[in-house]
């Protein structure tokens, strides 16, 4: 008896807080960190800027919840003349592009900064799959499969942390499966304090192929 109450108990405050209190904590965070992080990001704009003179935010359009269309901020970490819509670990000789300050940027996923405001607008979480670009139609349908189309995509989330580009399309999505089946406070926390450790570490991020 104990432990159905207990089961139910979990079930309703996790309900609680997937409808409503995750929410509250993404506008709380991405307030918090556009506030602490205005005069680095500000910098960094700066930066960009004196290298590869014009727009330092680059916009892309992806995939958010039940399939949605919307445009993500990044700091332009890539020169104005590279092909669009193609991810980058596609891209066949990616230094080619890669303006100097945006290795150690997107080394240190700095150029993530702006997406902080694409949380606070509700487009995405702290804590999500990782938006798909419009066009990765293969990671789309497979992601589908899973329900992870379902909810926002998210700054940070469960495969990024579980080998983030190095994955392949069916692995990668199922991850995100598994994040949207067993989405919870804990998970979140997990995901976001073992994403800083890669981070640091420099781990899973594929900058291009081999010929």
């Amino acid at each position: 008896m104990l432990i159905v109450f207990v089961n139910e108990l979990y079930y309703n405050l996790n309900g609680m807080y997937k409808r409503y209190v995750k929410r509250f904590l993404d506008i709380v965070l991405s307030l918090a960190g556009i506030v602490v992080l205005a005069l680095p990001m500000f910098v960094l704009s700066l930066i960009i800027w004196f290298e590869d003179k014009g727009n330092v935010i680059f916009t892309q359009e992806r995939i958010g919840k039940n399939c949605v269309h919307f445009n993500i901020y990044k700091f332009r970490s890539m020169k104005l003349s590279t092909p669009k819509n193609v991810p980058t670990h596609l891209l066949e000789n990616p230094d080619e592009y890669i303006l100097k300050c945006g290795k150690w940027m997107r080394k240190y996923s700095l150029d993530e900064l702006p997406q902080l405001f694409n949380i606070l607008k509700g487009d995405m979480s702290v804590i999500g799959p990782r938006p798909a670009l419009w066009n990765q139609y293969d990671l789309i349908e497979e992601r589908d499969k899973y329900g992870a189309n379902s909810i926002r995509p998210g700054l940070t989330g469960w495969a990024q942390i579980n080998g983030r580009d190095e994955l392949e399309i069916p692995v990668k999505a199922k991850l995100d499966g598994y994040y949207v089946e067993n989405e919870s406070f804990l998970l979140d926390l997990k995901c976001f304090f073992l994403t800083i450790g890669r981070v640091f570490r420099h781990e899973g991020v594929v900058e291009g192929v081999k010929k």
